[in-house]
């Protein structure tokens, strides 16, 4: 963790979605779980489905294939394997999913001090645009940014890059808050400082290993850490 002075002087806010803003794994497991049962295949535990979340749903997917299967799957079996998940994601997306605590006090927080929020996830949009209509989200956020919005997704920088121009900012005045490397490799790329949150998936790794600003254990808390500059 790198040695900063807080508050951290920001013009933007950009958070990450699945094990930032909500819990989403339950419902990321029971579809991919579904998916595996429709090919004839051994299910996974929630908590090994949770260490594949992160990258987006093809990823997802991927790993969970692997897992079950002891090497990576064919291609025939991929492409089997996406359209029953999309399938079954579209029935189950939302069905257990939950903010997680503080986050509803910390977007208002953010929002009251002046920040334009971004959401900005690797979760393609067929499933973000409806969750956070759906968990009642949506209207915090000036921009929602999905894993198909553009050409690339985290790691890369190119979302946040695409954030900032969207917002009229340079990058290094967004503050980026995420839970996984994902996250950090992309601020880092772009030139933005970014806090990770203890409770999220971050794919098995531990976050206080991670190159980040601050660990934070809710918005709220990232809220008092960062400035309007």
């Amino acid at each position: 963790m790198r040695k900063m002075d807080f508050p951290l002087p920001a013009r933007a806010v950009m958070i990450d979605l699945d094990g930032t803003l909500l819990d989403t794994v339950q419902d990321l497991a029971l579809a991919a779980n579904l998916t595996l049962i429709e090919l004839g295949l051994p299910t996974l535990h929630e908590k090994r489905i949770a260490d594949f979340v992160g990258k987006g749903v093809y990823h997802l997917m991927r790993r969970a294939l692997t897992e079950v299967g002891g090497a990576e799957p064919d291609e025939a079996l991929f492409e089997r394997a996406m359209p029953l998940f999309m399938d079954c994601y579209e029935r189950t997306n939302g069905e257990h999913t939950k903010p997680y605590p503080g986050v509803i006090e910390g977007l208002d927080a953010l929002r009251a001090a002046g920040f334009p929020l971004a959401c900005v996830t690797n979760k393609i949009a067929r499933f973000t645009l409806p969750l956070l209509e759906q968990q009642g989200l949506a209207h915090y956020f000036r921009e929602v940014i999905a894993g198909d919005t553009l050409p690339k997704k985290k790691p890369d920088p190119l979302p946040l890059t695409h954030t900032a121009g969207k917002f009229g900012v340079e990058t290094r005045d967004l503050l980026l808050i995420g839970d996984s490397l994902n996250d950090v490799e992309a601020a880092r790329a772009a030139g933005c400082p970014v806090f990770c949150v203890d409770y999220g998936y971050s794919e098995g790794l531990d976050v206080r290993t991670f190159d980040v600003d601050a660990i934070v254990s809710s918005l709220v808390e990232a809220s008092e850490l960062v400035k309007k500059s």
